[in-house]
């Protein structure tokens, strides 16, 4: 367990977690939304091993977190309205669904060309993914019968023994990401969680 502060977080402990990313662990982050269980995009073995901490079937696909919008375009197709869309709400507790590029390991992306990315409005995440220059796999930490968990030291009780590293970056309430799809520029809603989507109602 690792605590970082989460509005001024410690480079020094951050890059003791990207090291841990870099030796190919799984690692659990604070979010804007939930806790997060996640490994390198890059890293196949620590994206199988997350399904099998989830006990999650390879057939439903797994998001990842981006720092920011240019670094969203290297791993998705993103056109002028959904650049414009995302710039609007992002940073923020929104998951958006766009064609993904090659960049994207075919691993997490069972039969579909889409991928789920988010930008996190928190600045633990934002600092791992910027000192490990790569996307991290981000799916929420969960008891097995469904519950978001957002203490740290519940976490370490159910996880502490399956993971490399929990980061405690305080108890946050858990509440799942409004996800959007914006695949050929139209607006659907698939799941309405802590973003606000009025506006697109």
């Amino acid at each position: 367990m690792l605590s970082i502060n989460s509005q001024n977080p410690q480079m020094r402990l951050v890059r003791k977690a990207v090291d841990v990313l870099k030796d190919g662990g799984v690692i659990i982050y604070p979010t804007d939304t939930v806790y997060g269980l996640g490994c390198d995009l890059s890293n196949k073995r620590g994206i199988e091993r997350i399904y099998d901490i989830k006990k999650r079937s390879k057939k439903q696909p797994l998001s990842f977190v981006c720092s920011d919008l240019k670094h969203i375009s290297q791993y998705a197709r993103v056109t002028d309205y959904a650049y414009k869309t995302m710039k609007r709400l992002l940073p923020g507790p929104y998951t958006f669904i766009l064609d993904a590029s090659r960049l994207v390991p075919k691993i997490i992306l069972p039969k579909r060309p889409t991928t789920g990315i988010r930008v996190p409005d928190n600045e633990i995440c934002l600092s791992l993914i910027r000192e490990l220059g790569q996307p991290i796999i981000s799916t929420s930490v969960q008891t097995a019968d469904g519950e978001d968990l957002g203490n740290p030291a519940i976490i370490d009780e159910y996880f502490g023994h399956i993971v490399d590293l929990i980061i405690d970056g305080g108890v946050i309430s858990p509440q799942p990401s409004s996800v959007i799809s914006l695949v050929d520029d139209q607006i659907d809603i698939l799941r309405i969680g802590k973003g606000d989507v009025s506006a697109f109602m």
